[in-house]
């Protein structure tokens, strides 16, 4: 396949993961009362709810830019297991079954993200490419996302 379709690829793949949680964040606000006591039935508190809407707002919309996407995508990715493990743990259940499988495999599609980083169409890369930034220091010569931080970080590098 050529370049720009694996790249075209690559952005489509981050709209798709985005979307889901776009959406859902979307739903929690319009439909908030109704969140609330869903959370409440399995024990989680209402005043979560906030931070379980920033962080799908948030996160989908960096993914969508491709800015700081391996970071939004590891955040979601621990978002989906935690929400697999507190709401879909009845596996004896087939449809609790399909969720938990559903968010696991979510989970397991955004760490790809978090690995190989979010493509060339994206503002990661962008800014990659960018020489200088404001006074004068230059910024990383690393290739786009490619997972050399520009500071040290509490994630190692993935391989280039």
């Amino acid at each position: 396949m050529s370049s720009m379709g694996l790249e075209a690829a690559a952005f489509a793949g981050r709209l798709l993961l985005a979307a889901i949680f776009l959406h859902e964040a979307w739903s929690k606000l319009t439909a908030y009362s109704a969140a609330v006591a869903y959370m409440q039935a399995f024990g989680i508190p209402g005043e979560l709810l906030p931070f379980a809407i920033a962080v799908e707002l948030g996160c989908g919309l960096l993914i969508v830019c491709g800015y700081h996407t391996r970071a939004a995508a590891l955040a979601l990715a621990g978002f989906c297991l935690a929400t697999a493990v507190l709401f879909h743990s009845k596996l004896g259940d087939r449809n609790q079954l399909l969720h938990f499988e559903k968010d696991v495999a979510i989970a397991g599609g955004l760490l790809v993200l978090f690995a190989r980083g979010a493509g060339a169409w994206a503002l990661d890369a962008w800014r990659a490419k960018q020489p200088r930034v404001s006074g004068g220091e230059t910024r990383s010569t690393s290739p786009p996302d490619s997972g050399i931080p520009d500071t040290p970080g509490p994630f190692p590098a993935a391989p280039a």
